[in-house]
Parts: structure tokens; C-alpha cells; sequence
């Protein structure tokens, strides 16, 4: 969204304001529902931090402003009928004030913020690799080099194969699990992630429409 696309939505309807979702930029999950007016978005787009206009206070608050925990605005968009905005963003820590990530509660899970887990367990590989905490198997894997965890792919990759012939479901998801991970860490090498991955399965997928 730019700048000079502000004044052609419809203020009118909500009397200057709009709603905005705001979503998790990395796992879709929607954080919360705030209100816009214009000084706002444009403060919003400007600073990179999502700032809203408060009804009860009548004046614009960042959300974060107190908390510290801030929502980096990624994008912005406006709806079908240019009256409703959606924010994704990247947050610092909880949304709520009741220490949940979304205001809507933390109970409500969805198959892309499940699948979303891979992006956690990959931030949870940096930072095994970047701490080398005593015992740990991930930064142990690391300093044995590339050689050695391509070879565990490998390993991995026969394991599950041989699993989906000769093991129940619930061996051969484990097995698959613990190719998935190696192969996270092998990508990691390589300074590539499993979004790349994705990206070249999105441009196969496209190629043959």
C-alpha cells in the first residue's frame, strides 16, 4: 500500500475510521482488530510500526507503546469496497494484554498456523546453532559440518522410505519428522530455508497452469 492511495477509501462509513485485522505475517494467525483513521495509516506506513486511533482516548496509540511489544508492519491492504484494511505484521511478544499472542485467544489453531510450526522450528535451529548450548544434538550436528548432515539426510530419507512399507502410520510420520528436521538444518548450510523450497514448489505449480 502506498501513501497516495489513503484518500480514495471510504472514510465516510465508519465516520473517519476504518477496521483493521491485523494477522501474523509468518503464521496467518489474526492478532487483533483495531481502527484506523488516516493519520494513523499514514503513521503506520511511514514509522513501520502499526499504530491505531483509540475511541476511548480519542487520539492515535501504537500498539506497543507501553508494552514494548510492538506489531512491524510487513504489508497492508484494503478490501473489495476500500472500507476494511488487513495488516500483517511481525510482533515483539504478545498482542494481548492477557499475555496471549492474539486477542481473540490462543485456542483457536488452523492448519497454515500449525504448518507455520516450521518457520518456529527453524528459529529454534538458528538459535541452537548461533548459542551451541552444551548438549545439544542440532549444534553437535553443525560443527560435524555439511558432509555429515547431508549424509544424515540421507539416512533419514532411506528410514522413511523403508517405514512406509514396513512400519504403521505412526513410525513412518516419525520418520518423516526426523527427515524434515535434518533437511531444515541441511538448508541452513546452505543459507536457504524451507521458504525457498516452497517458493520453487509455488513456481512449478504456476508453470503448469
Amino acid at each position: 500500500m502506498k501513501l497516495d492511495q489513503i484518500e480514495s477509501f471510504d472514510w465516510s462509513k465508519g465516520e473517519g475510521l476504518l477496521p483493521a485485522i491485523v494477522q501474523d505475517a509468518t503464521n496467518g494467525k489474526v492478532l487483533m482488530l483495531g481502527y484506523m483513521n488516516r493519520e494513523a495509516l499514514r503513521k503506520t506506513l511511514g514509522e513501520k510500526r502499526v499504530t491505531f486511533y483509540s475511541r476511548s482516548k480519542q487520539r492515535l496509540w501504537t500498539k506497543g507503546e507501553t508494552s514494548g511489544n510492538f506489531l512491524h508492519l510487513v504489508d497492508a491492504a484494503v478490501d473489495c469496497d476500500n472500507d476494511s484494511l488487513l495488516i500483517t505484521a511481525h510482533p515483539d511478544g504478545p498482542t494481548c494484554h492477557n499475555g496471549t499472542d492474539s486477542c481473540f485467544g490462543d485456542a483457536i489453531s488452523t492448519t497454515a498456523t500449525q504448518l507455520a510450526f516450521l518457520a518456529r522450528l527453524e528459529s529454534v535451529i538458528e538459535k541452537r546453532v548461533s548459542e551451541r548450548p552444551e548438549g545439544s544434538y542440532t549444534a553437535r550436528l553443525w560443527s560435524d559440518g555439511k558432509t555429515r548432515m547431508a549424509q544424515k539426510v540421507g539416512e533419514e530419507g532411506v528410514e522413511v522410505a523403508l517405514a512406509a512399507v514396513t512400519q504403521d502410520d505412526d513410525k513412518f510420520v516419525g520418520e518423516a519428522a526426523d527427515l524434515l528436521f535434518h533437511l531444515t538444518l541441511l538448508l541452513k548450510s546452505r543459507q536457504l530455508s524451507l521458504l525457498d523450497v516452497l517458493t520453487e514448489l509455488e513456481r512449478r505449480h504456476a508453470a503448469k497452469k
